[in-house]
C-alpha cells in the first residue's frame, strides 16, 4: 500500500447538550497512510470553520468494546450497543457525542485495510519526520 492513502467518511452525530437532549451534527472522518496512528474528526458546527480533534486510532478501535483514554478524550461503549459516546474537554469546554458505531466502525475496518495493525512504523518516513524535528520548516 502506498504511504500516500487516505480514508475518508462522513457521518451523522449527535452533541449531548446538558438537559440530555441531543443537536445533530455532521462530522468528517479522515485517515492518512503517512500518519498511521492518527485520525482526523472535523465537527461541522454552523457555518464556522470546523473544530478539529486528532484522534489515536487505537483509541477508538478500543472505545468500541470498553472505556478508554484520559484526560482530554474519552470514548467508551453505547448503553444501547449502536452507539459509540466519545467525551471532549479542552480549555473552552467540554463536549460529549454519541456516534453511530456502524458507520464508524466501517470507517475504522478501512484504515486497518489501508494499514494493518502492528505494521504503522512501515509508512512513517523516519528521514522526513527527523527532518522536520531538527530543521522545521
Amino acid at each position: 500500500m502506498n504511504s500516500s492513502t487516505t480514508v475518508s467518511a462522513e457521518l451523522g452525530l449527535r452533541l449531548v447538550v446538558p438537559d440530555r437532549t441531543t443537536v445533530p451534527l455532521l462530522a468528517g472522518l479522515e485517515y492518512a497512510a503517512d500518519d498511521p496512528y492518527a485520525i482526523r474528526m472535523a465537527f461541522y458546527v454552523g457555518d464556522d470553520e470546523p473544530v478539529e480533534w486528532i484522534f489515536a486510532r487505537e483509541l477508538l478501535t478500543v472505545g468500541i468494546v470498553r472505556k478508554v483514554g484520559d484526560g482530554d478524550v474519552e470514548v467508551w461503549p453505547g448503553e444501547d450497543d449502536g452507539t459509540l459516546n466519545i467525551a471532549l474537554s479542552s480549555p473552552f469546554g467540554d463536549a460529549l457525542f454519541e456516534v453511530p458505531l456502524s458507520p464508524l466502525a466501517d470507517f475504522l475496518h478501512r484504515t486497518y485495510q489501508a494499514v494493518p495493525a502492528g505494521e504503522e512504523t512501515e509508512f512513517i518516513d523516519i528521514d522526513a519526520e527527523l527532518e522536520n524535528l531538527l530543521w522545521p520548516s
